[in-house]
């Protein structure tokens, strides 16, 4: 490969790492921002509350949770969420629907409202889908329980829902819901993308193994962290790679903003030669380290003991399987 190919290639790498880390860190301060962890319930409307308890329990085979009410309204709730004045008091039950978000019934006592559903275009409209590993027995069963399909169950032949098949039914108040199937998968998966998408089938036991990952504690990512100190403090190459094996993961990624180190070999041969520029420096913490999810952060700084912050800077993580994957490597300045 010619000089000005390799530098091309290195140019693009670079770019692409730093994009990749730009992603990563503004997804990072969204979740901490927001502090959102995922779909808890799902609420919808019901013109009549036994009628809707006994599709979802004998029919389903959901479970009602919590009850709620009859809760009267006053006319200030009614005029924010845009309710008929006339409207009675609600009443709120919550099921359990199986593995996923659950799902929140409202009954409104003599409503005002509208008793017509949402065209399949309207900005309102909505629908649930059901996760099943064998559609046409799902199918059957509903059709032998009376429940009316709009069409029949659709395989998706390519893109990135290749492998789906998915196909709605109605409801005997008249709501659309879906029941979807993807035993082998979808396209996308095919690309190994860094992110996959939820699926109750990785919940009971069925997980793709390219995505699995243990929601790791604080308490577990704070001593993975502390763990990573240690390394790049160990001044033992045979040491540090044995605790390497314990933190990061063997495809472990360290992304700098002049290079891409893989695996435990590279990393060990960089920290290894950071230290033999200064055989006394040592990494500390600079403040707690930081934990949201499977990401984390640590402010550092690195220098001898007569100026401990002589280079400071800040490592974020992204933990998969219990160690770490990805590392980005932060250098705010020499001192």
């Amino acid at each position: 490969m010619s000089k000005s190919l390799k530098q091309i290639k290195n140019n693009a790498t670079a770019v692409a790492g730093a994009l990749l880390l730009s992603a990563s860190v503004s997804q990072m301060n969204a979740q901490q921002n927001a502090g959102i962890l995922g779909i808890d319930h799902v609420g919808i409307n019901v013109p009549n509350m036994n009628q809707a308890l006994g599709f979802f329990k004998e029919v389903l085979g959901f479970s009602p949770v919590t009850t709620l009410g009859p809760i009267p309204l006053d006319g200030t709730w009614k005029k924010t969420n845009n309710m008929n004045p006339a409207t009675g008091p609600v009443t709120i039950k919550m099921i359990k629907a199986g593995t996923g978000a659950s799902i929140e019934l409202f009954e409104y006592k003599d409503s005002k409202g509208s008793t017509q559903h949402p065209g399949g275009d309207d900005i309102g409209a909505s629908h649930i889908a059901f996760y099943t590993n064998d559609i046409k027995k799902s199918v059957e069963y509903l059709k032998s329980k009376g429940v009316q399909f709009l069409g029949e169950p659709f395989l998706m032949p390519s893109g990135d829902t290749e492998g789906e098949t998915w196909v709605y039914f109605v409801t005997p108040w008249g709501s659309k819901m879906e029941l979807v199937s993807y035993p082998n998968g979808k396209g996308y998966e095919k690309n190994k993308p860094a992110t996959f998408l939820w699926s109750p089938k990785d919940a009971v036991g069925t997980q793709r193994s390219s995505e699995k990952s243990t929601v790791l504690s604080e308490a577990e990512i704070k001593k993975l962290v502390e763990g990573h100190l240690a390394i790049w403090n160990e001044r033992n190459p045979k040491k540090r790679e044995a605790l390497m094996k314990e933190v990061y993961a063997d495809d472990i990624e360290m992304v700098d903003s002049h290079f891409i180190a893989k695996g435990h070999q590279d990393i060990n041969g960089f920290v290894d030669g950071l230290q033999q520029k200064s055989a006394t420096s040592k990494f500390s913490h600079v403040k707690a380290i930081d934990v949201n999810h499977n990401i984390a952060r640590l402010f550092w700084q690195n220098g001898p003991s007569e100026k401990p912050d002589a280079v400071t800077g800040m490592d974020l993580f992204v933990f998969e399987n219990g160690k770490v994957t990805k590392l980005y490597v932060f250098v705010n300045n020499k001192k």
